[in-house]
């Protein structure tokens, strides 16, 4: 007989690998979402061995030796969440920490380790951070030091001068008119990139470092002081250059950008993904689906009443355009994928799991959960020779990573259950790996 999961376990720094008890874990007696359909499989059984899913039966399956055997209890088991727009260093510390001349790049590593953490103990197995220097952390939870979720890294955001990635203060001079290097450039945060040669070294410079996709400003931001949201940025020669280098890697650029000058540019200019996209018109939104483009969207929350007032005017329209994406997204068949996008907010991230909650304002509650593992999961493929987790993602079937959770109740009826992951979520396993059983 194989051994029954029992306790209430949490990995550990001191056990950072996992809990589970062997290589082998059969879940038994569970309602199975696949991921790839919206429909569940009730009373299945699934096999998982040496980090891959090997099998799901209806019914129960005889128990291999030494296996770690978990009773669902007729619970749902359905794949692992993915959050296809983190920024997992920079939300772990506010922008005062991040830019504080005493702030050693150790010690906002360990925020950003401790925040990646957080990140699959809220049951979010994939993650594609979309800018920041979070190449350390990744090693760290690969290597198998700290654990965490995989992350498709992109390395420092690329902008132009004035761009929605030139984080400079006002006493910062350009380098190219008596100044140095930003204190974001320092960081790896981003790199400010003018002309098309300088576009091509930044680029060229993350990938080299071991970026799974390349994150190129496109336009103005909300969250920023300095670039107006209605603005271009970049020249099509410029945003042809980062998609020259990224496709000479076999990989691909997604752009920031809200608005359909910014949007358009970029689709002509060879890019495969825009995130956010709220104030696009139906018109560009119909091209970005018949041209087969991504667009990574966010259900954002009004700027906080502390923001400056251009921030939180800019971040209202934003707001005011989400449910205009999301009608024509899926009216026009657009590819779409789904983030959270908190940044410089560490007191916000633990809302990473109700941001999918707001998706039923679009979604039954099947298709949401669809959207967030299978749907997200085609994006991270997108980066081909470059994915660093080679393996099929965000389905429960035979064959693929064994990224799993088990859900106390019915997402695929309610919601509301992934909002509270710390309650609802009874096992989280990456990589056949269990990282929290609560089962008794």
């Amino acid at each position: 007989m194989g051994a029954l999961a029992s306790g209430v376990a949490l990995a550990s720094e001191s056990n950072a690998q996992a809990i589970s008890a062997s290589p082998i874990t059969l879940f038994t007696n569970a309602n199975v979402f696949t991921g790839s359909s919206l429909t569940v499989r009730k009373g299945s059984s699934v096999l998982v061995e040496s980090g891959r899913i090997v099998a799901l039966r209806t019914g129960r399956m005889t128990e291999p030796p030494g296996s770690t055997v978990i009773d669902c209890g007729g619970r749902t088991l359905m794949p692992g969440l993915i959050d296809n727009h983190v920024h997992i260093f920079m939300s772990a510390s506010t922008e005062q920490q991040l830019l504080d001349p005493a702030a050693t790049f150790e010690s906002l590593n360990e925020r950003a380790l401790e925040e990646a953490r957080q990140v699959l103990l809220r049951g979010f197995t994939s993650v594609r951070d979309m800018g920041g220097p979070m190449f350390a952390v990744k090693r760290s939870i690969d290597q198998g030091k700290t654990i965490g979720p995989r992350i498709y890294a992109s390395g420092a955001m690329i902008s132009q001068t004035s761009g929605h990635g030139d984080f400079r203060a006002p006493s910062e001079l350009s380098r190219r008119f008596g100044g140095k290097a930003s204190t974001g450039e320092m960081l790896g945060a981003g790199f400010i990139a003018d002309g098309r040669d300088e576009v091509l070294t930044a680029t060229r410079e993350n990938l080299r470092s071991g970026a799974s996709q390349i994150k190129v400003m496109a336009g103005g931001g909300a969250a920023s002081a300095y670039d107006p949201l209605d603005v271009a940025q970049y020249t099509f020669d410029e945003l042809k250059a980062a998609v020259d280098a990224a496709s000479d890697w076999n990989t691909y650029v997604t752009v920031h950008a809200y608005t359909p000058r910014a949007v358009r540019r970029a689709v002509e200019a060879g890019v495969k993904c825009v995130e956010h996209g709220q104030l696009l018109d139906e018109a560009t939104m119909k091209l970005l689906g018949a041209k087969g483009i991504w667009l990574s969207l966010q259900a954002l929350d009004e700027a906080p009443p502390t923001a400056a007032q251009a921030v939180r005017e800019k971040k209202a329209q934003v707001v005011t355009g989400t449910d205009n994406a999301f009608r024509w997204a899926k009216k026009h068949k657009v590819k779409l994928a789904f983030g959270s996008d908190i940044l410089l907010n560490p007191a916000a991230t633990k809302n990473q799991s109700t941001d999918i909650v707001k998706l039923l304002q679009w979604f039954t509650p099947a298709e949401a959960l669809k959207l967030v593992t299978h749907d997200n999961a085609q994006l991270l493929a997108m980066s081909g020779p470059r994915n660093p987790y080679p393996g099929k993602l965000g389905v429960i079937e035979a064959g693929a990573s064994a990224d799993i959770l088990l859900v106390d109740g019915d997402p695929t009826t309610d919601l509301s259950l992934l909002g509270d992951p710390g309650k609802n979520f009874k096992v989280i396993m990456k990589a056949g790996n269990i990282h929290k059983n609560t089962l008794a």
